[in-house]
């Protein structure tokens, strides 16, 4: 597909959905197109465990401990105020079939929006479904924070799941989970061509000639001889 029907595309997308879509695969080494399913891991499987506790523990006590409480504050009201007005944030939305859709967001605005965007872009809008991170397996509820506030800027991965009671016979559809024209964009990139700048004939360059003064050579002056000289 060659750059101006990828551009096409990505525009018609931005006009029917309102954001900028990107789709793309993301596949682990162990994972097998046959075994994709709408279930998700049990709960304890996103259980935040010692471990993981000391790793994050080593990465932030320093930056964490060594500042005083009164600059950390300064900092991040500054660091607050500059980011949302600036910053913004590239969420990504992982599905159970490890496809992935990404779109970029104003760090001002709330989760509420990309939850809009799901609505519009999943193959089943009529199911309820939720957002969560890991680890540990967190769900995200207030739709009303900010970005900034969420700590998802300059970007997060969050987890899709459709919010089916347990044991309810009417399981929840299987993959794909995307629509199938937002699942079209699979691994497009929008790439601006250079527009080429017209050349215009370049001017004859200016010959500035430099004026300068003839010098005429000095007359010869007569030899005149010194009146105490006697021949």
């Amino acid at each position: 597909m060659d750059s101006k029907s990828i551009e096409a595309k990505f525009t018609a997308a931005k006009e029917k959905y309102g954001w900028h879509i990107r789709v793309f695969e993301t596949l682990t080494a162990s994972a097998n197109t046959s075994d994709f399913s709408s279930t998700e891991e049990p709960d304890d499987f996103y259980d935040f465990t010692a471990e993981d506790y000391y790793r994050l523990m080593a990465t932030k006590k320093e930056d964490k401990y060594l500042r005083t409480r009164k600059i950390r504050e300064a900092e991040e009201a500054t660091c607050s105020r500059r980011s949302k007005i600036t910053m913004q944030a590239v969420i990504r939305v992982r599905f159970p079939d490890n496809y992935t859709s990404e779109a970029t967001f104003h760090a001002s605005e709330t989760i509420q929006s990309p939850v809009d965007l799901l609505t519009k872009v999943v193959a089943h809008p009529e199911l309820p479904f939720y957002l969560y991170t890991i680890p540990p397996k967190k769900q995200i509820k207030e739709t009303s924070q900010d970005f900034y506030s969420a700590g998802f800027v300059p970007g997060a991965i969050v987890y899709f799941a459709y919010d089916m009671p347990e044991g309810e016979d009417g399981s929840a559809p299987s993959s794909p989970f995307l629509r199938e024209d937002v699942l079209s964009m699979l691994g497009l990139e929008f790439v601006k061509e250079q527009v080429e700048t017209s050349q215009q004939e370049p001017e004859p360059p200016i010959s500035i000639s430099s004026v300068v003064p003839e010098v005429k050579p000095a007359a010869d002056k007569k030899k005149i001889k010194p009146k105490w000289l006697k021949m």
